[in-house]
Formats: C-alpha cells, sequence, structure tokens
C-alpha cells in the first residue's frame, strides 16, 4: 500500500476511533433505561431498549459523517436532518407494535413512549450532544420512578373505568348483593355482561356457576371493593382491573 493510502486509511480509522465513544454512549445510557424496564417484567426490555438506542445513534453517525466524500458535487445536496426524521418515523412502527388496546383499557403505552425516548437518547449521543442525552435520560429516571407517586396523590376521576370479573355461584342471589355492595361503596356499574357459564365440582355434587364482566365507576379504591366481594359467601373469585392504577 502506497505511503498516501496508508496515511488516508490511519486518518479514517482515528476518525472512526474518535466519534466510536458516541456509540459507546448510546449502548450506555439505553441500556440504563432498558434495566428498569426490564425489572419491571415489561415487554420491551433490555436488549430492546440497547438495540433501539445504539442503532438510532449509528443511523445519525452514517447521516453526519457516511458521505463526506460526497461533499462538494454540485449535483449532490445533503442534509442529515433528513435520516434524524426517517428515525423518528420509523421509531413509531416498534411502537405501535407494543401498544394494545382491549376495549377502553390501553396497555404498552408508556412501554412505547420509552422506546421512542430511548431513540431520541441515541440520536443525541450520535450528534454529538452527550450532556443533552444524559439530562434526558435523567429526567426519564425522574418520570419513571417519582411520578408514579404523584399520579397515586392526584384525585381520581369518577369518570375513569376499571373492570371487574365475578365467578359465584348460581341462583342464590349473590349477583343481587355484590351489585349492592358496589353502590354502597359510592361504584357505578356502567356495564354488565355474562362472559361463561359453568359447574363446579364433579357428578352429582357439580354447583353451576356464573362468570361475570363488570365495568364500574367510581373514586374508591377497586382494590378493597374487591377484597369486601371476595369475602361474601357464594363469590368463588373475584378479580379487579384498575385502569385507574399506576401502570409502569
Amino acid at each position: 500500500m502506497a505511503a498516501g493510502g496508508i496515511r488516508s486509511y490511519w486518518s479514517l480509522l482515528v476518525h472512526e476511533l474518535d466519534i466510536l465513544w458516541r456509540l459507546g454512549l448510546a449502548l450506555l445510557l439505553s441500556s440504563a433505561i432498558g434495566v428498569e424496564r426490564e425489572m419491571r417484567q415489561k415487554m420491551a426490555g433490555l436488549r430492546t431498549y440497547s438495540l433501539v438506542g445504539v442503532g438510532a445513534a449509528l443511523f445519525m453517525l452514517v447521516s453526519i459523517f457516511g458521505f463526506g466524500d460526497m461533499v462538494g458535487h454540485r449535483s449532490v445536496s445533503l442534509d442529515p436532518s433528513r435520516v434524524a426524521a426517517q428515525i423518528v418515523s420509523g421509531i413509531g412502527f416498534i411502537g405501535g407494535g407494543i401498544i394494545f388496546v382491549r376495549r377502553d383499557t390501553v396497555r404498552g403505552l408508556t412501554t412505547a413512549a420509552g422506546v421512542w425516548v430511548t431513540a431520541a437518547v441515541g440520536m443525541a449521543c450520535g450528534g454529538d450532544l452527550p450532556l443533552l442525552a444524559v439530562a434526558t435520560t435523567l429526567v426519564y429516571f425522574v418520570v419513571a420512578y417519582l411520578y408514579p407517586e404523584l399520579v397515586r396523590r392526584l384525585p381520581r376521576s369518577r369518570d375513569a373505568p376499571s373492570e371487574l370479573r365475578l365467578v359465584y355461584l348460581d341462583g342464590h342471589g349473590i349477583l343481587r348483593e355484590a351489585l349492592a355492595e358496589c353502590a354502597r361503596r359510592g361504584f357505578l356499574i356502567s356495564d354488565l355482561s355474562i362472559k361463561h357459564t359453568g359447574a363446579l365440582g364433579a357428578n352429582g355434587n357439580a354447583a353451576a356457576i356464573v362468570t361475570v364482566e363488570l365495568e364500574v365507576r367510581g373514586r374508591g379504591p377497586i382494590a378493597e371493593l374487591a377484597t369486601q366481594l371476595n369475602e361474601m359467601d357464594g363469590i368463588v373469585d373475584v378479580h379487579a382491573d384498575d385502569t385507574n392504577a399506576v401502570s409502569y
């Protein structure tokens, strides 16, 4: 290899090593966010967040430095911001796949937002904005750990629905008593549907059971209502899904 070629290769190598720390910082910060999600056993965990952050950083680096040999050509117009815009659009597909909607309940929004923020952190690392990337990561942890306590202290809305599933013995007036208990604790029943009927036990000792789902609205703790209903005679099982509860 000619001397000029060696110098050119060495210069390129030094240049890549000089910007390699940006990928390392993106890996460190995105992994920190991923560990928090992994500890909460969410759908997207350490590996997903780490790859999103590093991938976003690499896209930015390629956009900024990958087309240097094209600079100066009259017919070529370079705009690194176009790649950044495509990263934002592309990460939406990952976030959209994480979100699940069931009736009035939406799951995965926080996880999807975390992936979105992690991509932004990676882009900041790739764009040589380390302080901004670190600050955004710290903001993420403030939101993840301190905001749930703030949310718990906010007044509950009477309009927010929660789901309550009851399994009870049929023919004993238990549903009527359960509805009365809901009303006594200040909950309104906005929807009721029978999901399943079956039998509990075997042979001649089998007892008919019914499974119903209730949509209840109120400001009281739904968990306390579920506990009280579970103690009633004839109630086989109670499951509460509180949409007012804090989601991590």
